[in-house]
């Protein structure tokens, strides 16, 4: 019996840990009566509030500084960010790494940590300005808004939309070359898909397709796929975000190398979550290359390199 227990035990280990399953995991916080959550992935602990050292002239968002470790760490005040009315004073602080910049968010409380697929989070409906709400999780006697983090981040350090906006130079050969190949694009943030879009065509990638999540652009591949002639005359490289509604990064790259018309296509993985873990996994899955977000050159240098064959000048661009 003991042994069956542990058999059952490895058993499910193996499957959370598999990857490519379009699952994940997300902390739910509350503020107020809304209830909202954040990937696990960006999470590196929960902490009670600790005092705060104020900072002269910094972002309205941003209470102070607070220390963890010896670090000095920004804490942003997520009910005056969201302009959310909160029911009793907020206790604790979702200690995030984002785009490899440590921050604290200051929330009303932390519930429970939940499992689910990507299929059960929706875009958020437009309903106004919802620029800060990249999707909804109907639970049964709830909705769980998870929160655009990168967003909220990028407001408060405009230096993240100045790396993803700003690019190196080019010859008018190398731009003309660029406009020639088909650049698929999948990324749920309306404002860095946008962002992200215009700076590729600025840098000569001008045949692009956006999508806002991996379904919408694993369906137009497979549709690429249909048509006669060689897969590079239809698509030349794919970009995707890792965390995205309907289906995520990890499961459409899966999905590409299973599929025998599309699995020498080059993906490559831009993404917030870049750190080692998640590296790990997009390696395992085939990658061809992962670049942390905002690094817009090296994206467009990668690019280069996949599509061209030019020379990269930065060999952690294929690690």
């Amino acid at each position: 019996m003991a042994e069956k227990k542990a058999e059952s035990k490895n058993e499910q280990k193996g499957i959370l840990l598999e990857t490519g399953t379009n699952e994940f995991e997300i902390v739910e916080f509350n503020i107020g009566n809304v209830n909202y959550g954040i990937n696990v992935a960006k999470v590196r602990e929960v902490i009670t509030r600790v005092p705060v050292t104020a900072m002269p002239q910094a972002h309205p968002y941003i209470d102070g500084l607070f220390t963890l470790r010896g670090k000095a760490i920004p804490l942003v005040n997520l009910p005056r960010c969201l302009n959310a009315q909160t029911a009793g004073t907020p206790r604790n602080i979702i200690v995030t790494e984002i785009n490899n910049y440590n921050i604290g968010f200051l929330v009303e409380s932390v519930s429970r940590i939940h499992r689910i697929s990507w299929k059960e989070m929706e875009p958020a409906p437009e309903v106004g300005d919802q620029s800060r709400v990249v999707g909804i999780i109907k639970m049964k006697d709830r909705i769980v808004l998870l929160l655009d983090f990168e967003t909220i981040i990028a407001e408060i350090n405009p230096e993240i939309n100045q790396k993803l906006s700003t690019v190196d130079d080019a010859t008018e050969d190398v731009k003309d070359k660029r406009g020639r190949a088909h650049v698929v694009v999948a990324e749920d943030s309306p404002l860095l898909r946008e962002l992200l879009v215009s700076t590729l065509h600025d840098s000569g990638y001008r045949f692009i397709r956006d999508f806002g999540n991996g379904q919408d652009a694993w369906e137009y591949l497979c549709e690429l796929a249909k048509k006669n002639g060689p897969i590079e005359n239809q698509v030349g490289v794919i970009v995707s975000d890792v965390e995205m509604p309907k289906m995520d990064g990890h499961r459409l790259l899966k999905l590409v190398r299973e599929d025998e018309r599309l699995k020498e296509v080059p993906l490559v993985l831009f993404s917030s979550l870049i750190n080692p873990e998640m590296r790990r996994k997009g390696k395992e899955l085939g990658a061809s290359g992962q670049i942390a977000k905002p690094e817009i050159n090296q994206l467009i240098e990668l690019l280069d390199h996949l599509v061209f064959g030019t020379e990269l000048k930065h060999a952690q661009l294929t690690e």
